[in-house]
């Protein structure tokens, strides 16, 4: 695998490794979660929906890499910039230009 030493530089990449509809599908339902939990946990302060984050986020994620896409997640590799084009992706997919039905 190659050596990655920036974002830009590894964002294409990310992408290729989430090329099929349902994994982008999969990823931004987890991530969307992620987003929920984290303003429910604002709103209540139950640290409960703090531990419901990484685990809706990874869950989905890592699920579509192993029974969808079947390649291993960037995340083990790379886990900053895996987290971060995961964001970039959730909302380049909220712009339109991933599809994802």
């Amino acid at each position: 695998m190659k050596k990655y030493k920036s974002l830009k530089e590894f964002y294409p990449y990310y992408l290729s490794e989430h090329s099929g509809k349902n994994t982008k599908l999969c990823h931004f339902i987890g991530t969307a979660l992620t987003f929920l939990f984290l303003f429910i946990f604002l709103a209540t302060f139950n640290v409960l929906y703090l531990l419901l984050i990484p685990l809706s986020g990874y869950g989905f994620a890592w699920v579509s890499h192993f029974f969808i896409e079947k390649n291993k997640p960037a995340t083990f590799t790379y886990p900053f910039f895996s987290l971060v084009s995961d964001y970039i992706m959730f909302f380049e997919i909220l712009r339109g230009k991933h599809k994802i039905f």
